[in-house]
């Protein structure tokens, strides 16, 4: 009857992209070295690349057969919403929608240098849910400058934390510095904390992706007073000793 060629509702949102095309093609290997290098991954993590005209996988990281306990390496994006915990599924779609719309109110032009990223629950090779951290880049548009491929990495996180912070971020790569940060409140927990700042939680981030006082005074064209002080107030508002502390909360609030 066909009900195998139907897809998930997840596979179709990139096809609500603005003059999406069909029928376009991958023309070279993406840059997967370069890609890596920009994102940041702390735990045990696998990448892959997808195919946004067809939604077919390829380049996989081998860790995604020991992290999901897979005999054979997944072929369509289908293959992996369906090791999504079933109650996490309406937020990646909201999540997915947020980043096509980001994208478009930041420029087209932009695209290859952004980051969308947040984390959802994923089934392991133990059978049990746990949370990964969902990071992702355009690497190649067609002659319109209509996305056609992105790689995916997914980290997983749960020896970190156990808290979906239901965010999703959009950070600048390479020549970009942006650092959008959106709360879909709709599947947040409930629970309160000390507002950051937007500098606040700016250094936050940095600090969590390793960068170090003096790189983060040069990146934020700051004095290194200013950033030690910034850090005071990030550990006395999230109740953090150390910086192990503040990766855990940089997670929890969807910073990286």
């Amino acid at each position: 009857m066909g009900n195998s060629e139907k897809k998930h509702p997840l596979v179709e949102v990139w096809n609500t992209y603005p003059g999406i095309r069909q029928n376009r093609k991958i023309l070279n290997v993406p840059p997967i070295e370069r890609i890596i290098g920009e994102m940041f991954a702390i735990g045990e993590f696998y990448y892959y690349v997808l195919n946004l005209t067809n939604s077919t996988l390829s380049h996989h990281h081998k860790n995604i057969l020991k992290l999901h306990g897979l005999a054979c390496f997944p072929v369509n994006l289908k293959d992996l919403i369906d090791l999504t915990h079933p109650d996490d599924i309406s937020f990646v779609l909201k999540a997915e929608q947020t980043v096509i719309e980001k994208i478009i109110e930041i420029g087209f032009e932009h695209q290859l240098y952004l980051k969308s990223s947040y984390c959802f629950r994923m089934k392991t090779a133990e059978g049990n849910y746990e949370l990964f951290h969902h990071q992702a880049v355009i690497t190649m548009e067609d002659e319109s400058g209509q996305p056609v491929q992105a790689i995916n990495i997914h980290t997983n996180i749960h020896h970190i934390t156990k808290e979906n912070p239901y965010t999703v971020l959009i950070s600048g790569i390479g020549p970009r510095n942006d650092f959008q940060q959106i709360k879909l409140d709709h599947c947040r927990p409930s629970g309160s904390h000390e507002h950051l700042t937007h500098r606040e939680t700016e250094i936050l981030s940095l600090i969590a992706k390793g960068y170090s006082g003096p790189e983060i005074a040069k990146m934020l064209i700051l004095s290194e007073h200013t950033v030690r002080t910034h850090r005071k107030n990030i550990l006395r508002k999230t109740d953090s000793r150390n910086s192990k502390e503040l990766v855990k909360k940089a997670f929890e609030r969807g910073l990286v």
